[in-house]
């Protein structure tokens, strides 16, 4: 998360509430997903999982452009099932939901599919969403003053107010710089102490009035809001983001068809890294070099669809400002998954 984005995935600048979810959501890179997508997912019967369904955008895409195949679409939050399948009424049998965080994959599979069932298509569209951020109660935004909350699924567990309640100066430490990466994370940290013994913390315009003083006057002048990083960091770790990808990848593959394909969108470097490495350790043989003949078994499994990661170009960008920060991943699986590490 170098660059400290927001993670949006599948997101348009379109926030009014009101509006109807696909008036709401433009999906990022749909035409290149599905492209990639398509040698596996385009035959009759064939069965997509949405690991990330948001509110349907993409599985809407794929609903539309290939007539005969069935999607099953994971979603954490129960607000997203219920736009997404408000959504996708229309396509009948052909859309079913699941509330489950992306990491159950391979259970869920299971039980829409039957025992030992594999899939022709996963796509991974990583981060928070519109939903999420353009909601305001939700505490995602550091530009609204909102209760601090930061679950993605509001139902369960504790939200990014329960944690800096309860956490130590060294792991809030710990927290912004691991998934934050921020250089003024221990000043942040010593002045989020000093204010909760104060009062609570529990609105996002306080956390933003805290890293805005714990930050020095130079360093606000550029790179946008100071409070970007620290509200990046804490929605990971309130949502163990990065713990649930590293779960949930090769889950997937273990998950696909021969043949199948999976496609990631990430947003930041540090979820990128993780699929990065994944994706090339299947792609790589795990013969020792000079080996005249690769047995099967230490064969690659992965053939990768992209050379390095694709990213959108200035058209998408003006089209969909929340595609700046995109890098796109794809591979083919070759042989049942086996992970050379």
């Amino acid at each position: 998360m170098t660059e400290a984005s927001t993670s949006v995935r599948a997101s348009s600048y379109l926030a009014d509430a009101s509006r109807p979810a696909r008036e709401r959501h433009v999906p990022v890179l749909l035409s290149e997903c599905l492209d990639m997508l398509a040698p596996a997912i385009g035959a009759p019967g064939a069965v997509l999982v949405d690991a990330t369904l948001g509110m349907g955008g993409h599985t809407e895409g794929a609903l539309e452009r290939f007539e005969d195949l069935t999607v099953i679409g994971i979603d954490r939050d129960p607000q997203a099932i219920a736009l997404a399948s408000d959504r996708l009424e229309r396509f009948g049998a052909r859309f079913r939901a699941v509330h489950a965080t992306y990491d159950h994959i391979d259970r869920v599979i299971e039980e829409q599919c039957g025992p030992g069932s594999r899939v022709d298509g996963i796509l991974m569209d990583l981060g928070v969403s519109s939903l999420q951020l353009d909601e305001a109660d939700r505490g995602f935004a550091y530009s609204k003053d909102a209760p601090l909350d930061m679950r993605m699924d509001p139902t369960t567990g504790p939200s990014a107010a329960d944690l800096l309640a309860s956490a130590s100066e060294g792991e809030i430490v710990r927290i912004l710089r691991t998934y934050g990466e921020e250089r003024f994370a221990p000043r942040i940290a010593r002045l989020i102490i000093r204010r909760r013994d104060e009062a609570p913390i529990t609105r996002t315009g306080e956390l933003v009035d805290i890293v805005r003083s714990a930050i020095p006057a130079p360093a606000r002048r550029s790179g946008g809001n100071p409070a970007k990083r620290t509200f990046q960091a804490l929605r990971v770790a309130v949502n163990d983001e990065l713990t649930i990808l590293e779960r949930a990848l090769p889950r997937a593959l273990a998950s696909l068809r021969v043949g199948g394909r999976l496609v990631v969108e990430a947003y930041q470097s540090l979820e990128d890294r993780i699929v990065k490495d994944v994706l090339r350790r299947g792609a790589t043989s795990a013969a020792p070099p000079g080996l005249p003949i690769v047995p099967d078994e230490m064969a690659p499994s992965l053939r990768l669809l992209t050379k390095g990661a694709n990213r959108a170009d200035q058209a998408e960008q003006d089209h969909n400002p929340r595609s700046a920060s995109v890098r796109l991943r794809g591979a083919e699986l070759l042989s049942e998954w086996k992970d050379n590490s």
